[in-house]
């Protein structure tokens, strides 16, 4: 047990390599043997210890070269300029998987299979989500530049929506679906293009997610 409290609720958008819905999601292995993926989260309600985290964005470039659990990761953490020094201190320890109960967060469980954590990043994240329209907007200078939108059916053009739901889940309960594009640069390179993305109301805590 960890004896700092913390609580991040907000909104989440991800996008990896791997087909729509993701394997990953269901323990299966991702599409092409590997994951690379980046995150963003706005935090609408959030406190680590004394320290309020409300109104900032956290961001990650992540990059296994196999399957997560195999290992061998790298992530860059990218912080909202904004943070004060206890704010940002707060969020890395947070993403780090410290007072976090061992596997409850996907920050905690991810931490576990990185061989390298490079320097944090702090700088302005430009982010807009609307989950029930599956549409994300990222961009964070020299960093990240990324977009989502709905999954599309191949013969009429119109609008797919697919859920995920998992009540046991160390991320959230439940997302929606939908494709995204990324570029990225720095230590971690990345070109993704027409492949999963997830849009969803994050609300966790040192504990876990709270269902």
């Amino acid at each position: 047990m960890t004896s700092v409290k913390w609580k991040l609720q907000g909104r989440e958008f991800l996008h990896c390599n791997c087909a729509y819905g993701c394997p990953c999601q269901f323990n299966a292995l991702p599409t092409q043997g590997k994951c690379h993926a980046i995150g963003i989260i706005e935090i609408e309600d959030g406190f680590h210890g004394e320290t309020r985290l409300d109104g900032l964005r956290i961001g990650m470039i992540v990059s296994w070269p196999g399957a997560i659990h195999e290992g061998h990761g790298q992530c860059v953490p990218i912080v909202d300029e904004r943070a004060t020094p206890a704010q940002r201190d707060a969020l890395l320890r947070i993403m780090s998987g410290l007072d976090t109960e061992p596997g409850a967060t996907f920050f905690a469980v991810f931490a576990t299979t990185f061989d390298t954590v490079h320097d944090p990043v702090f700088s302005s994240i430009d982010f807009d989500m609307d989950m029930d329209g599956r549409t994300a907007k990222v961009d964070i200078p020299g960093w990240i530049e990324a977009r989502g939108e709905p999954i599309r059916n191949p013969v009429t053009g119109e609008e797919h929506r697919a859920r995920i739901n998992l009540p046991n889940g160390f991320e959230y309960d439940t997302c929606e679906a939908g494709r995204g594009w990324a570029e990225t640069k720095g230590p971690i390179a990345l070109s993704t293009k027409d492949s999963h993305a997830h849009f969803t109301r994050l609300h966790m805590t040192e504990s876990g997610v709270v269902h």
